[in-house]
């Protein structure tokens, strides 16, 4: 039961260590599952222990050359944080100012809606008097113009008859501007009594006065219209271009604002990465020495707590898989599919306390106006002067919330338009440095072939000069030994010929004699000259018979001597044309070397320059990408922040404006209720309704 008890604990400290239990490990033998988990971390160990290592490495490098870099880190950290600083508070004034200015706007238009409204509500009624104006005075001075000509033929007693005569009776009884005798003949006229003396100059005449009077009133009626309908046109169109141009200034300035507030997040982030930097740079440099010191003592330690951990969990893995054990473990565990501890709670539970915390919350509304209504002595002009000002003050809450309503609405269009902007961008510039990566490798492929065909060819053009080297001393050794030989053949053939042919012999040019040969040649005269004179000679020795030349065997021999001497003549004069070719041809060959040597050169300039301006673009690109990225996150967090600005305003707009109007109805009420309004009926009515 001991033993249980500890696997229990064994599996509750590996899940809260955060292994991960699927349906399927549930479903394995659970000494198998913990052996793996062990096993698992086992590997996890050791692999954060690589990564740490290598981490340390890098950090002790850094410690050995780390002090310059962070001196020139620090000074451009101190240089920098001033300037972000000023345009932050240049960027957050900026920001207030067109706030500011959204809201003036916003007031402008709607107080230039609110005019509009208001003459446009006063020119319909204006228009509506006028026309009822016009058509009673146009009947009024249809039945006086009816009247008239009636008098005028002696017809009056049929148009007393008529609907004109009582239209006329009636004029009589409001129209006041009319002289009291003129207004008892008309009225005589029209009543035609016993008494009456038919006066029809007079009658006449003053029904055209009266006609030239009303015409009169209705052309100036007319012309007051005209002048009311300029005015209001005049006034709606400066009304409209006053909307039209303060709108035009909102939208700009919402556009500004939202790009105002992405770069002041982007500068506060770039501010509290440079701070943060700045400090731990500032740190890091006072005690690098300590903190290197520290980082190896700490490294050390590190691999000693890992490599005790590691020996903790191979001694564990070793137990656990221990045949003993694992008989124990079957004979201890009843079935594969049991649970060793309930360690999640549901959802549902959490759900319920987190209901139970919120539940209960109450907000009172216009209990200040409970307040003065239940007190003893009620000042309703106090009351209703609140009143007024808690309607003053939800249209203002109104105004407010349909301004901000506008101000989100803009905002998260603009903010998705250059989300979606951003990252087409991004996207974008990812093709382009993927782009620029295929093409520096395919640049690098063929410089590469490039380079190595031209090592090939001035191998080539090397081996081919040492080649032609060797054939041209052979050249020269072969015509000057052929020369030689020739030479040689021609001196036998003409000792020959001297002999056996002595017509055919060249006799050799006369060498002068010089001064010693003379001497010599003299001396020798004279001591022959000096022998034969005193000496005798001896008797001749016997001798051969008469010498017959060889002339047939010394013609074969002289013939072989010319066949030699054209063979060398020959063999001269084809080594001489092979010569030429062959330099004819090394030169062609050097030609053609040096110009595809001076084309591969210029290639691979140009390659190497394209190459270049490639590794430019794409770390261009790369910088690129790494801003827009940043101003992209910036964006979504903009965007962030205006749904936790937003979202429950836009979410309960309706509601709150329901609400806020319901609240000026009743406000309203309860106002005329104390300025002595009579609601009695209308609460029978209400009564009565809700009895049937």
């Amino acid at each position: 039961m001991a033993f249980t008890s500890r696997c229990v604990l064994l599996a509750l400290l590996l899940n809260l260590g955060g292994a991960s239990v699927t349906e399927q490990e549930m479903a394995a033998n659970p000494i198998r599952k913990v052996v793996n988990m062990l096993q698992a971390m086992q590997k996890k160990v050791t692999q954060e222990g690589e990564k740490e290592q290598e981490l340390f490495d890098k950090f002790m490098c850094y410690c050995k050359n780390g002090e310059g870099a962070l001196s020139t880190s620090i000074s451009a950290a101190e240089a920098k944080v001033p300037a972000v600083s000023a345009d932050i508070a240049q960027a957050e004034a900026q920001i207030t100012q067109l706030k500011a200015d959204l809201k003036s706007h916003q007031s402008d238009r709607a107080a230039a809606k609110s005019a509009m409204a208001e003459a446009t509500s006063i020119r319909s009624k204006e228009a509506d008097a006028f026309a009822a104006l016009k058509s009673e005075a146009d009947a009024n001075i249809a039945a006086v113009n009816k009247a008239t000509a009636a008098v005028e033929k002696g017809m009056s007693g049929s148009f007393l008859q008529t609907s004109d005569a009582q239209l006329l009776r009636n004029m009589l009884s409001g129209k006041s501007d009319l002289l009291d005798y003129d207004r008892e003949q008309i009225t005589a006229f029209l009543s035609n009594t016993a008494g009456y003396a038919p006066a029809s100059g007079q009658i006449t005449g003053i029904l055209k006065q009266m006609s030239d009077t009303m015409v009169a009133e209705l052309a100036s009626a007319t012309s007051d219209e005209n002048t009311a309908i300029a005015n209001f046109d005049g006034l709606m169109a400066a009304k409209a271009k006053e909307v039209a141009s303060l709108s035009a200034s909102i939208e700009e300035k919402m556009v500004r604002l939202g790009n105002t507030q992405v770069e002041l997040v982007e500068m506060k982030e770039d501010l509290d990465d440079t701070s943060a930097q700045l400090l731990e740079d500032r740190k890091f440099l006072g005690d690098l020495d300590a903190t290197c010191a520290r980082k190896t003592e700490e490294n050390q330690a590190n691999q000693k707590l890992r490599s005790e951990e590691l020996v903790a969990l191979a001694d564990t893995i070793k137990v656990l898989n221990d045949d003993d054990a694992l008989e124990l473990f079957k004979k201890a565990i009843p079935s594969a599919s049991a649970s060793f501890v309930q360690l999640a709670m549901k959802a549902e539970d959490q759900r319920h306390q987190a209901l139970a915390v919120i539940k209960g919350e109450a907000k009172p509304e216009l209990n200040f106006l409970v307040l003065a209504l239940q007190g003893k002595k009620v000042d309703f002009s106090k009351v209703i002067k609140m009143i007024d000002n808690m309607v003053a003050t939800l249209k203002v809450e109104q105004q407010d919330d349909n301004d901000k309503k506008e101000y989100c609405a803009m905002q998260f269009d603009l903010s998705d338009d250059k989300k979606k902007g951003l990252e087409r961008s991004v996207s974008n510039l990812e093709k382009a440095i993927a782009k620029a990566k295929e093409g520096i490798a395919a640049l690098a492929d063929e410089l590469a072939a490039l380079e190595a065909g031209i090592k090939a060819l001035d191998k080539s053009v090397a081996e081919a000069t040492e080649q032609r080297k060797e054939e041209h001393e052979d050249f020269i050794s072969l015509m000057a030994s052929d020369s030689a030989a020739k030479e040689i053949l021609g001196f036998a053939k003409n000792r020959l010929n001297k002999f056996y042919n002595p017509k055919l012999y060249k006799a050799a040019p006369k060498k002068a004699l010089t001064a010693e040969d003379r001497a010599a040649n003299a001396a020798g005269g004279a001591v022959l000259a000096d022998v034969s004179a005193h000496v005798a000679p001896p008797p001749p020795p016997a001798t051969a018979a008469a010498f017959s030349k060889k002339s047939e065997e010394s013609n074969g021999v002289i013939a072989m001597i010319d066949l030699m001497i054209g063979d060398l003549t020959k063999e001269m004069t084809e080594a001489t044309a092979e010569e030429k070719n062959g330099q004819a041809d090394y030169e062609t060959t050097m030609k053609d070397s040096a110009e595809k040597r001076a084309t591969d050169t210029s290639a691979i300039a140009d390659k190497a320059k394209a190459k270049a301006q490639l590794e430019a673009d794409a770390e261009t690109a790369s910088e690129e990408k790494a801003a827009t990225t940043k101003t992209l996150m910036a964006t979504l967090q903009y965007i962030q922040s205006l749904h936790a600005e937003c979202d429950w305003l836009l979410q309960y707009f309706e509601v709150r404006k329901e609400a806020r109007t319901g609240e000026i109805s009743s406000l309203t009420t309860a106002k005329s209720v104390l300025s002595g309004a009579d609601f009695s009926l209308v609460q029978t009515q209400r009564s009565l309704r809700g009895s049937a």
